[in-house]
């Protein structure tokens, strides 16, 4: 298991089915030539939109987010307060690729991604252009580096987007919050804003329609929510909390904000440094196992 990366126990067959009615096939592969046609001219115009003015560059991106989402039959609704300005960290739990979309529609923003995301064709590529933050996560004495990268963005004014279960869920479900990107947010004292997503089909009930989870495929999801009918994205801006305390507070005020779920405090843990190898001791009485990095 990685640090920044756990695995969830959501499935595709288990956990990934098409609820409420299905548009027709056609209707299906137009949804996905508009999209794609979308797609390829946003990456396109980046050129052009990146010597706009900030203000004007982010309403740009909102609108191009937006209309990808709608391009695939998915509603948007958002409700909740404002996000601040300058440097703040946004959070969300993690159902679908298009949580990404729906959080740049929220506020354009610096992504985390992993490392290997850089070598997938498109999606690697708008990474690059999208300025993400890349993890390496199968290296945990990279780890403090990774925190100290991403909390010299934020202090620079920067918004940077994580999702700090670290994998996605079905969204019936949630995992636990990690805690080393909050250290980030309190190293450069801005504010975190949490964000709570969720996808409705007719009649309001949830959907795991677009739920991307497990050894899924990017076409099968691709392919569920085209065919999909009446799908909404509730994206519900939360209050921002001020970065303060310790971590596993800060952790814990997060996850309750956005699962609405009382998260357990276990007990600290530390960012490890990478110039200094751990030591062994011998034990005395019971020993304890290490506790896991988050």
């Amino acid at each position: 298991m990685s640090v920044w990366l756990p695995s969830a126990p959501c499935t595709p067959q288990a956990c990934a089915a098409t609820a409420g009615f299905r548009s027709a096939v056609p209707r299906a592969v137009l949804r996905l030539l508009v999209f794609l046609v979308v797609l390829v001219a946003g990456i396109a115009l980046v050129p052009l939109v990146a010597r706009c003015a900030p203000a004007r560059r982010d309403r740009l991106v909102r609108r191009w987010c937006r209309t990808l989402v709608r391009a695939m039959g998915v509603r948007v609704r958002i409700s909740g307060t404002a996000v601040p300005d300058g440097g703040v960290l946004l959070v969300a739990n993690h159902i679908s690729w298009l949580d990404i979309p729906l959080l740049a529609v929220v506020r354009p923003a610096r992504m985390l991604a992993k490392t290997e995301i850089r070598a997938w064709p498109v999606a690697g590529a708008l990474a690059e252009l999208g300025g993400s933050l890349f993890i390496d996560r199968d290296r945990l004495r990279a780890l403090p580096g990774t925190v100290a990268v991403i909390a010299s963005a934020l202090r620079g004014g920067a918004a940077v987007a994580a999702f700090p279960e670290g994998s996605t869920w079905c969204g019936r479900a949630q995992g636990p919050f990690r805690r080393a990107v909050f250290q980030a947010a309190l190293d450069a004292g801005v504010p975190v804003q949490p964000v709570r997503l969720a996808y409705r089909a007719q009649g309001e009930s949830l959907s795991t329609a677009p739920a991307f989870v497990g050894e899924d495929h990017l076409g099968a999801s691709l392919w569920r929510v085209a065919t999909a009918r009446g799908l909404v994205a509730d994206v519900e801006v939360r209050p921002a909390l001020t970065a303060a305390g310790h971590r596993r507070d800060l952790t814990a005020a997060a996850e309750t904000s956005v699962t609405g779920i009382r998260a357990p405090h276990p007990a600290p843990n530390r960012i490890p440094s990478p110039a200094r190898r751990p030591r062994l001791r011998p034990l005395r009485g019971p020993g304890r196992a290490p506790t896991a990095v988050h």
